[in-house]
């Protein structure tokens, strides 16, 4: 069976196996729901885009809202990665995990004055700016903590990346960045505040893109915006690409990390900017096709319109088809000989939303443990405690070594924090 994502998660007889652990032994180990990562398919995306940067000053910023785990983070930061946060706690992870601040850059639309602050303690190496008020804002909280702040100004380039309304950024209706128009005008006010040091430009324009000219039209947009910039005397020692390149979850060919990345680098070159550093933020492209959730069937549920298979993984543990109509494969971990039937595949939170796949054809009976594959971003990031349930637990394999990095959580833990009335 032909598989949708890494080589390194394959059948090997009849079981679907992550590099050398059998997914069903990893289930008897550590129970269910579970997410599953492979190194070997984290560090191999990571690769293509470090080959096709080699030689340039560059730097890699891996977007850790699309997996913040702490062992990801430490695998990302040990292969020489910097980091793209969007907030306090993030910047608090990556320190946590052992990167080095200079190589966090900070984005996120709304950077309160405590996060400003904890950022400039730590010595990120640059704030992506999202707005005049932030640029006063940080100007401000630079002066009182007697830092000074490096900014890029995170443009918004008003680019169509053709993905779902939820995950486009670069458009003039979203909410992120500063409009194209007002850029130079905003750069002038950045060079006239104290506390701030010019560094960059900065775009994004959305996730789960799968096709070039998205990326190369935003980065026209944006080397125009260096020229005319630099013509006010403000120089730009950097360029920040972004991230959004897509992973394939059924029938998408998004580019190559690796081809990508020499387009956009030809662009640069090619429009007399070859000398100033690159940045990159992905995210999904280096860890989700490296990730899997595996659930338990608990019930099938044939219906005279609908066969439901009822697994315990739910909605709270994975989000994306909820919340995008995201299709997502599924899988048996192991093959049976036995017809298959088409299945809803459902959890148990009380939810008509509660759906990981429709009209999935399966194999199964209960008992049996299924795979939903390419969950490795915005999966454990996104998931919640709805119905009170403890997150799954975490685990992450290279070659036949597996390691629980994150426990699974129990009911006690969800409510450690809640206080009772006093009793009359």
């Amino acid at each position: 069976m032909t598989l949708p994502g890494s080589p390194h998660i394959a059948y090997r007889g009849t079981d679907l196996s992550i590099e050398d652990c059998a997914l069903n032994d990893l289930a008897d180990r550590f129970g269910t729901p579970l997410y599953v990562y492979s190194r070997s398919a984290m560090l191999a995306a990571l690769g293509s885009y470090q080959r096709a940067l080699a030689g340039r000053d560059h730097l890699i910023c891996y977007a850790m809202k699309a997996n913040s785990n702490l062992a990801v983070l430490q695998t990302f930061a040990q292969a020489g990665c910097g980091f793209d946060i969007v907030s306090g706690g993030e910047l608090k992870r990556v320190l946590a995990a052992g990167a080095p601040a200079s190589r966090i850059v900070f984005s996120g639309v709304g950077k309160t004055r405590a996060e400003m602050r904890e950022a400039l303690d730590a010595g990120v190496m640059c704030f992506n700016v999202e707005s005049e008020a932030e640029l006063e804002l940080l100007s401000q909280v630079a002066i009182a903590s007697g830092r000074t702040a490096r900014i890029s100004l995170r443009v918004n380039p008003d680019v169509d990346a053709g993905t779902h309304p939820y995950i486009s950024t670069g458009l003039k209706g979203n909410k992120f960045g500063i409009a194209h128009e007002r850029a130079v005008a905003t750069y002038q006010r950045a060079a006239a505040l104290p506390g701030l040091e010019i560094v960059g430009i900065d775009c994004h324009i959305g996730s789960q893109i799968t096709e070039a000219t998205p990326y190369l039209d935003a980065l026209d947009r944006l080397l125009d915006l260096v020229e005319a910039v630099e013509a006010q005397g403000i120089r730009l020692q950097h360029i920040d690409v972004g991230g959004g390149l897509g992973i394939t979850y059924t029938d998408e060919t998004p580019p190559e990390a690796g081809v990508l990345v020499a387009q956009l680098l030809a662009r640069i070159d090619a429009r007399g900017h070859g000398h100033r550093k690159v940045l990159f933020e992905p995210g999904r492209s280096l860890v989700g096709n490296a990730g899997v959730l595996v659930g338990e069937v608990l019930y099938l549920k044939p219906g005279d319109e609908k066969n439901f298979c009822i697994v315990d993984a739910a909605m709270n543990d994975l989000a994306r088809p909820a919340m995008y109509e995201a299709w997502m494969a599924i899988v048996p971990c192991r093959t049976r000989t036995t017809p298959a039937l088409t299945w809803d595949v459902v959890g148990p939170v009380c939810e008509s939303g509660d759906w990981l796949g429709r009209d999935r054809s399966l194999a199964v009976q209960p008992g049996d443990r299924v795979a939903v594959l390419s969950a490795g971003a915005y999966g454990m990031s996104m998931a919640s405690n709805y119905n009170t349930r403890p997150r799954a637990a975490e685990v992450l394999v290279s070659g036949a070594q597996a390691w629980r990095i994150r426990d699974r959580e129990d009911a006690a833990t969800l409510f450690a924090g809640e206080h009772l009335l006093p009793l009359g």
